[in-house]
Parts: structure tokens; C-alpha cells; sequence
């Protein structure tokens, strides 16, 4: 069977091209009955738009491409809530794609977007990208004039916006935080060291030592890189066994979830003798026995600014590239010692 097109609509009634497209984008300029009766024959007739032949006058989709490495972090849920919310109350749809750490998935899923089908993107760019430092296929989506924001993860040497994470001084304050309630010898676990982000919360780390007058002792860090989190633990027991340690920083919920575990294995209670804090404020830390003390990164907040920022450019309000920084917070609950 044909697939019926716009320009069919307009045959049925006689009307023109333009008068189908704003009678089905629901425009003022058209009469309630004229819209009524075209939105209606169309819905009988299970219409879906072209987005190639769609507001060819602007090629304004009104639809945002979002892109997250993974389902499995509560923190790109929240950022995905943030910007499904902006984007809504400013009249936008959203379609999101999981690219799964993949460069060539997101490679796939932009070339798949960029026919039309949304006005720009909004991304955190996969695990394998950065590795690779492949970013020709962001250069030649914002050159062929879809703009890009991306938060969170992103790439220097790519003139686009872009939303982070106050990630160096995240965890240089949790260094403090934890020397002011009298910890002496704060280990630091990462399973992001191979990414900017893992790097700079590092970095914050090592400074914080420097700034409160403690060593900076290699054998208390603790690299994991491509296991499974089910290792996490087994992994982190040697740390506790072979070292003194009062305080775990982790990058992420599951190995400060790993690190209690493998601590409380060694003969540690939590937060007696050991404090554990992770980056992150998610689903985990929340129902962790003890709960658990968290770094917030304010991902809804992240997300309705990339969303506000993405739209404002669509509308022309603004034509610099900016670089937006989200403090942290520090959320304490009971994994941390008073």
C-alpha cells in the first residue's frame, strides 16, 4: 500500500501543501474546522510525517535527539528527566538513543537523526569515543548546521556547548569534608580513570590531600577498568587488607557499594572506623544499609540547562558557544562519619 503524504491530504480537500502542514502542526493560522477535519482523516488514515518533506520552509522537526551511553546510571536517567521536562514546556519532542559505550553505535544513531528527523542534539559521548578520541562525526553534524550539546562526558577540541560537572572540586571538598571529621587515610576508587571526568575528580583528590597537609599514598588508589561490577568487591578486599584506611572516595555507586562490602569483610564498621562517599546521588545510595553519603551532581539540573541552552539556539535567541559548570553537593547521610 502507498504511504499516504501531505500532499495527498491536500488533494482529499482541495486545500494546499502549506495548509495541510500547519493544520496538522496545529497552527493558529488555521480554522478549527479545517483542522479538525484534517487531523481527524489523517489519524483514520494512520498518517506519519516525512521529515524530509516536514516544514521544509524552516526544517524546524521540533524534536531533540538525545544520546546516553548507558541505562544502567540513575545519573543519565535524571539528566534524560531534566531535559524531557525543558524541552516539553518549551513545545519540543524528544527521541532518545543509548549508543552502549559504543562509538560505532553513536556514529549509527547520528547519521540515523541527522535525515531530518530532529533540529539538534543533545549527548554525552560513549566510553569507546573518548578512548578512540574519534570526533569527525560530531564536527560534521554541527558543519552540516544540527547544533550539538553535550554534557557530562565531552570532547575539548569540539567547538559546541557544554554542560559538566564541577568534578575536580567535588572531590577535592570531600577531601577536606573528611579530613575536618578527623580522616587521616583517604583511599580513592575509579572505574572512569580512563576518561576525563574519572581524571579530574582524581586530580581534585590529590590537590585536597596536598591542601589539608596529608601524603598522597599510591597504594590506597584503586583502578577498575572493564570488569564486571560483580568483581568490584573481591577486587577492593586487598586494599582494606594490606593498608590502613579510615575513608573511601568512590566515582561512581557501585564500587562505593563494593568498597563498604569488601570493608566490612576486612573487620570495619561503617562509619565507626570507615567512611564511605561516592559521586553520584542515585537510586543505590539512596537504599544502601548504611545509606550512603553522596556527591551530587545534579543531573536533572544538568539536563534542563543542555535542554534550555539547545533550544534557545534552535530559536536564535543566543549564537555563542558557552560552557556551563554544575557545582556539587555534598549529601550527607550515614555512610560518613559526623
Amino acid at each position: 500500500m502507498k504511504k499516504l503524504t501531505i500532499k495527498d491530504i491536500a488533494k482529499e480537500f482541495n486545500v494546499s501543501i502549506s495548509t495541510v502542514s500547519k493544520a496538522l502542526n496545529d497552527s493558529y493560522e488555521i480554522s478549527a474546522a479545517t483542522k479538525d477535519k484534517i487531523q481527524k482523516y489523517a489519524k483514520a488514515k494512520n498518517y506519519k510525517p516525512n521529515f524530509n518533506a516536514l516544514s521544509l520552509k524552516n526544517r524546524s522537526t521540533k524534536t531533540i535527539g538525545i544520546i546516553i551511553p548507558t541505562m544502567l546510571k540513575y545519573f543519565f536517567a535524571q539528566v534524560f528527566k531534566g531535559i524531557e521536562k525543558t524541552a516539553l514546556e518549551r513545545g519540543y519532542k524528544v527521541i532518545a538513543c543509548i549508543s552502549n559505550e559504543s562509538y560505532n553505535k553513536e556514529v549509527e544513531i547520528i547519521e540515523m537523526l541527522s535525515n531530518g528527523s530532529i533540529d539538534g542534539f543533545i549527548l554525552s559521548m560513549s566510553k569507546e569515543t573518548e578512548i578512540k578520541q574519534e570526533f569527525n562525526h560530531f564536527k560534521e553534524t554541527i558543519e552540516n548546521g544540527t547544533p550539538i550539546v553535550m554534557f557530562d562526558r565531552v570532547a575539548k577540541t569540539i567547538e559546541c556547548d557544554k554542560i559538566i560537572t564541577d568534578d575536580y572540586n567535588g572531590a577535592l571538598n570531600t577531601v577536606e569534608y573528611l579530613h575536618k571529621t578527623g580522616h587521616r587515610n583517604i583511599a580513592f576508587v575509579s572505574t572512569l580513570s580512563n576518561l576525563h571526568i574519572g581524571e579530574q575528580r582524581f586530580l581534585g583528590y590529590k590537590k585536597g590531600l596536598e591542601n589539608v597537609g596529608l601524603p598522597f599514598n599510591e597504594n590506597l588508589i584503586v583502578n577498575i577498568l572493564n570488569q564486571d561490577y560483580k568483581e568490584y568487591e573481591s577486587i577492593l578486599i586487598p586494599l582494606f587488607k594490606n593498608n590502613k584506611i579510615d575513608s573511601v572516595i568512590a566515582t561512581g555507586e557501585s564500587a562505593a557499594i563494593a568498597a563498604m562490602k569488601a570493608g566490612l569483610k576486612s573487620g570495619l564498621e561503617i562509619p565507626k572506623n570507615l567512611s564511605v562517599i561516592a559521586f553520584s546521588n542515585g537510586i543505590l545510595a539512596r537504599h544502601s544499609s548504611p545509606k550512603m553519603t553522596t556527591i551530587s551532581q545534579h543531573g536533572e539540573q544538568m539536563g534542563e540547562a543542555a535542554a534550555q541552552i539547545l533550544i534557545d539556539k534552535l530559536e536564535k535567541k543566543y549564537n555563542d558557544t558557552v560552557t556551563k559548570v554544575i557545582k556539587t553537593d555534598l549529601v550527607i547521610r550515614d555512610s560518613a562519619k559526623l
